[in-house]
């Protein structure tokens, strides 16, 4: 499990085995905020271990102020979907080596996402400006959870079943891309008086999932065996029926846009690919 405060990170753990004594976690410490920091846990990981059979990028900040990482990104950028790009480009082989020696679904990836994509600005992403400094919050926000349904679709691409390196015995790979729902979670912190009002309305009114139930969909897409290979690339929210594919927007099937993603991500990281995995 990774943490980015090592304190909380441990009680965490310290929770989950009271209610599952035999659990076996370990702790990576990460802080998404400096991708330094991603690649050393990644290196700890592939130090440590031997396989890997599921990858649940799941830690986000929402609408937060405007604020540039150490790295000179936007912090929500950053955090919510070039961290978890890196993090997972560094464990992918790894991965694809435990599933060349497993049946077909034993190895996945869940990008956790957003309904709140559909508030990217025009374009999807503006990779003239994808700071974003002159529009608000949740433009920001949208464009980075974009980001995450348009590296799931790469990943399906390249990995997924029918994939090259699926044909070709590379490894196969099911990738997910899940909206929990609207969560009790400590995510919205940063908002303002207006959002946190309709919030108390909504729990009020029994529209927001606790914390456990907002978890069902990652980990049916994680772990389930009633995924199907179907499923794989898809975007998915939680309803009564797992794996229900919801609507996504235009630029979420861009696979245009998927694509020119995927260059300028490997062009401005190019140094963690050559010297990490």
């Amino acid at each position: 499990m990774c943490a980015r405060s090592p304190k909380k990170g441990t009680e965490a753990i310290a929770n989950i085995k009271k209610i599952h004594p035999s659990a076996s976690i370990d702790l990576l410490q990460m802080d998404l905020m400096d991708l330094d920091s991603v690649i050393a846990a990644a290196k700890s990981f592939l130090a440590r271990e031997t396989t890997l059979h599921g990858l649940v990028n799941n830690a986000g900040i929402m609408a937060t102020p405007f604020e540039m990482t150490k790295d000179g990104y936007e912090a929500q950028w950053q955090t919510n979907y070039l961290a978890h790009w890196v993090f997972t480009e560094h464990l992918l082989p790894l991965m694809l080596r435990t599933a060349k020696i497993l049946p077909a679904g034993s190895v996945r990836i869940v990008n956790l996402t957003s309904s709140g994509h559909l508030s990217a600005p025009k374009g999807g992403i503006n990779f003239d400006d994808l700071s974003l400094k002159d529009s608000g919050p949740w433009s920001r926000y949208g464009q980075s959870k974009l980001a995450n349904i348009l590296h799931t679709r790469t990943l399906h691409k390249t990995y997924g079943p029918g994939s090259p390196s699926a044909r070709n015995g590379g490894g196969e790979i099911w990738v997910s891309s899940v909206h929990p729902g609207v969560v009790e979670t400590n995510l919205a912190t940063a908002l303002g008086w207006t959002m946190t009002s309709a919030l108390s309305v909504m729990r009020m009114v029994g529209l927001i999932f606790p914390a456990d139930k907002g978890s069902w969909t990652s980990l049916y897409c994680a772990a389930s065996q009633d995924m199907t290979a179907e499923q794989s690339g898809g975007y998915l929210e939680i309803s009564k029926r797992f794996g229900e594919p919801r609507w996504q927007s235009g630029a979420a099937k861009d696979e245009k846009l998927a694509e020119r993603l995927e260059e300028w991500t490997r062009k401005v990281r190019a140094k963690d690919i050559a010297g990490g995995c």
